[in-house]
């Protein structure tokens, strides 16, 4: 007499989720809410460049003071007593140096942002995570040496007797469009370095040029109208001087230059960002 046996059965294992990861095509939108999210890897790659900057230096952190008073003073002697160019009624000294934060800010961020794929590579090619974090970094780890010149400036006003005017409310803003020029040309050189290695070979080409094309030296009021609107198509234009104004109070407001510097240094942000966006995914395979 046969026997039937019951045999138990289990259900079947729930199926796993599937992901397959591919490179986006075409335009996507910016999520930023990703790099939020890594804003634990960006602080990191922050205080890394910030400890690498200062690392078995003699002078350390007094680098980011050097090397803008020495350039004041070659300023001020060539430029303030020989060739004599106005100042807006300040002293050349603090004249050129109150140019010279911002400008010095400007070019870090363009120097570590423009370097910043290549250097880290190895790390690009082994994990995944927002390559934006990497040139962001140079932007964060910049505002170090400027609050050291900031300083520095604030000392120099108090030395000549110069005070803060009304026009210091305006200071954030000029502040905010410095950040965003910077990092607007910081993500384009990223970019662009990351795909042609000859790009650094023309990187002190373009700082040299862009610093003489730059009311550091000089007073954008040794132009006329319409001349000195156009000429805020160098967004540091009008970052420079509108950072003397609002904390030095001269004569020479930015007036419409402002607003063509503020305009394009938009466009260059906004373009910048999703120019890097866009070929960040090639990235791992060129550099």
């Amino acid at each position: 007499m046969s026997t039937i046996q019951a045999k138990e059965v289990r259900p079947a294992a729930p199926l796993r989720e599937r992901y397959r990861i591919q490179p986006s095509s075409g335009w996507i939108p910016l999520d930023l809410r990703e790099l939020w999210n890594y804003r634990e890897l960006v602080y990191y790659f922050v205080w890394r460049d910030i400890k690498v900057r200062y690392k078995q230096t003699v002078v350390g952190a007094g680098w980011a003071v050097i090397q803008p008073l020495f350039t004041m003073v070659i300023f001020s002697i060539f430029f303030g007593r020989l060739a004599n160019l106005p100042s807006d009624g300040l002293p050349y000294p603090i004249f050129s140096y109150a140019a010279l934060v911002p400008w010095g800010y400007f070019v870090n961020v363009m120097s570590g942002a423009s370097s910043s794929m290549l250097s880290n590579a190895g790390m690009i090619k082994k994990i995944y995570f927002p390559r934006l974090a990497i040139p962001l970094s140079s932007v964060f780890s910049a505002g170090l040496d400027f609050a050291i010149q900031f300083v520095v400036l604030l000392l120099m006003m108090l030395y000549f007797g110069i005070s803060p005017t009304a026009n210091i409310i305006w200071l954030p803003f000029f502040l905010l469009l410095a950040l965003i020029t910077s990092t607007g040309v910081g993500l384009w050189l990223a970019t662009y370095n990351a795909r042609f290695r000859d790009l650094r070979y023309i990187h002190g080409f373009i700082v040299q040029t862009w610093l003489f094309i730059t009311p550091i030296a000089y007073s954008s009021s040794l132009l006329n109208e319409p001349w000195k609107t156009v000429y805020g198509i160098n967004p540091m234009a009008g970052v420079v001087e509108g950072f003397r104004w609002a904390l030095l109070g001269t004569d020479t407001a930015p007036g419409p230059m402002i607003a063509v510097s503020g305009l394009v240094s938009l466009i260059v942000f906004v373009s910048g960002l999703y120019k890097f966006q866009r070929l960040e995914k090639t990235f791992a395979d060129i550099i």
